[in-house]
């Protein structure tokens, strides 16, 4: 329930420019809420006097039967769906058939309806657009009204975010907003008893925490990239398309972003997290100068250059191309650690990819015993050897 206490509103306007689906109107200086009220929270927010409240209803007054559906909330980056999106999907779709419920994807930005088709095509039955061209850049205040508000509307069961930047940052917000619970940076989802069982890292990656929310709806996750299998593609286009009207005026956002400044790629640019080869650097690499050699295999390879904790906090190495529980979860091809002791932290980050190839001086370093090959001896004779005879191979081919 939302109230406007009508001794304190001064019909300053704010509240109806922050309200992202249109339902404030102000009327005789007061500020009047329309039936299109989705109780995003976005008034209140921006109410400087206090005048609007929302009321939410108590935990056992909520009939959990009425949320169904597993929802997934797909990132868009530089005008492409983020494979991390088609992560989510795949296990969408796992848990939905477990629960006999249906698979729906929100799409939120500007011109992003195109992408409705690549979801569809990968299994999902219901597909949820919000487009408005001030959407296009991520703003927290705008994303997490609009997201917080359709989730009031068509209460889902579940909901599941990108642990990406902004799935970090909008995900706390809409929960903090819904007074739900959520666990974030999941490795593991499956469902016990009817309810999301949500598996995590915890204390230093040493042990893995389940965790439920029996008493909230919906319930919600942040899943990390690179670690669950990707929806294949179907060729199907049933998919029902629903498109929400929002109204948005950037005049209202308290912060706006005024430069976005790309995050660094390895040599041949391409990202840590979308990489099929990652050749990596440990402190067993020595020096800032002798990452040169990772970089030169890499580079061979047309691989992404990665990096352990250790490397990145001697300045070795910018963080973001760090591969780890604190860093980038990856999931390549092949991945070549040199130089790594294979830290808990670290292996947590890698430990999916389909070959690991290790390199490291000390027989009983603990790299080896995720490795499926192994090279004792000094990287700083391995290395430069590995690169002159695969650059020979490859140019023979």
């Amino acid at each position: 329930m939302i109230n406007v206490d009508k001794e304190k509103c001064t019909g300053c306007e704010l509240c109806e420019k922050a309200c992202p689906f249109g339902a404030i109107t102000i009327v005789e200086k007061i500020a009047v809420i329309g039936d299109e009220c989705t109780l995003c929270g976005a008034c209140v927010d921006q109410c400087n006097v206090g005048a609007i409240t929302i009321q939410r209803k108590k935990i056992e007054d909520i009939d959990l039967s009425r949320y169904q559906d597993i929802w997934i909330v797909a990132e868009i980056k530089d005008d492409k769906v983020r494979n991390v999106s088609f992560e989510l999907l795949g296990k969408a779709k796992e848990l939905a058939d477990e629960l006999k419920q249906k698979v729906c994807v929100l799409l939120l930005g500007d011109n992003v309806k195109k992408f409705a088709q690549d979801f569809s095509n990968r299994g999902a039955n219901r597909i949820y657009i919000a487009e408005h061209e001030a959407l296009k850049d991520y703003y927290t205040e705008t994303y997490s009204s609009v997201v917080t508000g359709i989730i009031s509307k068509y209460k889902p069961n579940i909901v599941l975010y990108p642990a990406t930047i902004n799935g970090r940052d909008l995900a706390p917000r809409v929960a903090a907003t819904l007074e739900l619970g959520l666990t974030a940076d999941c490795t593991g989802l499956s469902i016990h008893d009817g309810l999301l069982l949500q598996t995590r890292p915890a204390f230093g990656g040493n042990i893995m925490a389940d965790i439920i929310c029996p008493a909230t709806r919906p319930q919600m996750a942040t899943v990390r990239p690179n670690v669950m299998e990707m929806a294949s593609i179907q060729d199907s286009n049933n998919a029902e398309i629903i498109d929400i009207p929002v109204n948005i005026d950037l005049q209202g956002v308290k912060v706006k972003t005024k430069e976005v400044i790309s995050e660094t790629a390895s040599e041949c640019g391409i990202p840590v997290c979308e990489a099929d080869t990652i050749v990596s650097g440990g402190r067993g690499v020595g020096s800032k100068e002798n990452f040169k050699l990772i970089e030169d295999l890499a580079k061979v390879l047309n691989a992404a250059v990665g990096a352990s904790r250790a490397a990145v906090d001697l300045g070795w190495i910018p963080k973001s191309q760090q591969v780890g529980q604190s860093g980038t979860t990856v999931s390549p091809k092949i991945y070549i650690a040199c130089g790594i002791s294979g830290t808990i932290q670290h292996l947590v980050g890698m430990k999916s990819s389909d070959i690991i190839i290790a390199i490291n001086k000390d027989p009983e370093a603990t790299i080896f015993n995720v490795a499926n090959y192994g090279i004792v001896g000094d990287l700083c004779e391995v290395v430069p050897l590995l690169t002159k005879a695969l650059k020979k191979k490859l140019c023979e081919d």
